[in-house]
């Protein structure tokens, strides 16, 4: 995994100011199929679509922002197995991709054969890349579509490389619904610098558009008892860039909450002053569209037998103002007791609206927003199937 050259960045063309927007779009993908939410930009009133792939596990749901009607659907379907589905007038019609994600047969005949179980990840290329997307899969593998989520082809830079697969594991390793290639990151500032995280098997950063990686793990703690040195211990649980500063990474860790200023290399762990009795363990993380200062986590419990409930029954989110130096409790509205679900890594986002709302879906199916940043939480629905994922839209 030597580095090559670096090639000369694709830059996204200058901003336009643009018009606010006259309606939002929630995405929310669940265990039993994917509903569509369209609201007003006031966020007061919200119409149910759905549902979509009824009785099929929806991983994740995305609309490409290049074009504002494009939608991806990562999906395991009983009849067709682990496929990618595509709409372009806002899911009134799906067509299955006519090569979905699919590990090629290794070069290395040491290596063993692996399936996709499904595909767990979505993200849109690079705003000067229309038509290109990534996706991660369960077992851990990356792929990549230049036709729109058409077709997709294997990088064998990191499903066929002989380092990458020792630290990916097995398929009894990783997560109890499997080991995940997640958080797919493209540097809105350079097409060729990607990032992604493996759970497990660590942080990973690429200049040269995946020809080549590097670990990111300097500073990164993993269980006790174990090497910190060895990557296939480090579990990250999501990752994320700052729009605000590009520079800037958060990471909520299976170890913690963290955060990397570049150019630097060793990881901070900023979750420290969570509060004792909480702590700062998790899987989401959110960060603010316009202030790298800001984020925002849903911890659950931590404790040894990882119940992965709200800790105490009694569901918060956390925001810090100061990069991590201080976390702030926010819980006006949701429930005070008896509350034991938690979110998972892809269920919590923020729009970017003036004054953004924060939104996020439980493992009992509720859809919450967070009004004023995640100040005052209201309902927007309950009894949906176990919630996977939650994206938001704003439409012209």
């Amino acid at each position: 995994m030597s580095p090559t050259a670096e090639r000369k960045p694709t830059r996204a063309a200058p901003s336009r100011p643009r018009k606010p927007p006259q309606r939002l779009l929630l995405l929310v993908a669940t265990r039993k199929g994917a509903w569509l939410f369209h609201g007003d930009a006031r966020r007061q009133a919200w119409r149910a679509d759905g549902p979509h792939f009824l009785g099929h596990m929806i991983s994740h749901l995305q609309l490409d922002p290049r074009d504002g009607r494009t939608l991806l659907a990562a999906a395991k379907t009983g009849h067709l197995g682990p496929t990618i589905f595509r709409s372009t007038d806002f899911g009134r019609h799906w067509t299955e991709a006519q090569r979905p994600p699919a590990f090629a047969q290794p070069a290395d005949a040491s290596l063993p054969a692996r399936s996709v179980d499904h595909s767990f990840w979505l993200t849109p290329g690079h705003a000067g890349e229309r038509g290109s997307w990534w996706a991660g899969t369960s077992p851990q593998g990356l792929f990549r579509s230049a036709d729109g989520g058409a077709s997709w082809d294997p990088l064998a830079s990191v499903n066929d490389d002989p380092q990458f697969r020792a630290w990916m594991g097995t398929v009894q390793d990783g997560t109890p619904d499997g080991p995940k290639l997640h958080s797919i990151i493209v540097d809105p500032r350079d097409a060729q610098h990607l990032l992604f995280g493996m759970s497990g098997g660590g942080v990973h950063e690429s200049r040269d558009g995946g020809r080549s990686w590097t670990t990111l793990i300097r500073g990164m703690e993993v269980v006790e008892g174990f090497d910190a040195g060895n990557v296939s211990f480090h579990d990250p649980h999501c990752l994320r860039l700052c729009p605000s500063r590009p520079d800037r990474l958060y990471q909520q860790n299976h170890c913690g909450i963290y955060r990397l200023d570049r150019p630097g290399d060793t990881w901070q762990r900023i979750g420290r002053r969570m509060p004792r009795r909480v702590g700062d363990i998790g899987f989401p993380m959110v960060v603010h569209p316009r202030d790298a200062d800001t984020a925002w986590v849903f911890p659950m419990d931590g404790t040894t037998v990882w119940p992965r409930t709200s800790p105490q029954g009694r569901p918060a989110a956390y925001v810090t103002r100061d990069g991590g130096r201080r976390w702030r409790r926010l819980d006006q509205g949701l429930p005070a007791e008896q509350a034991w679900w938690t979110v998972k890594r892809q269920a919590m986002t923020v729009d970017t609206l003036r004054v953004p709302a924060l939104y996020l879906g439980t493992t009992s199916g509720e859809l919450w927003i967070g009004r004023d940043e995640g100040e005052r939480w209201s309902n927007i629905v309950r009894h949906l199937p176990e919630i996977y994922a939650v994206e938001v839209a704003a439409l012209d």
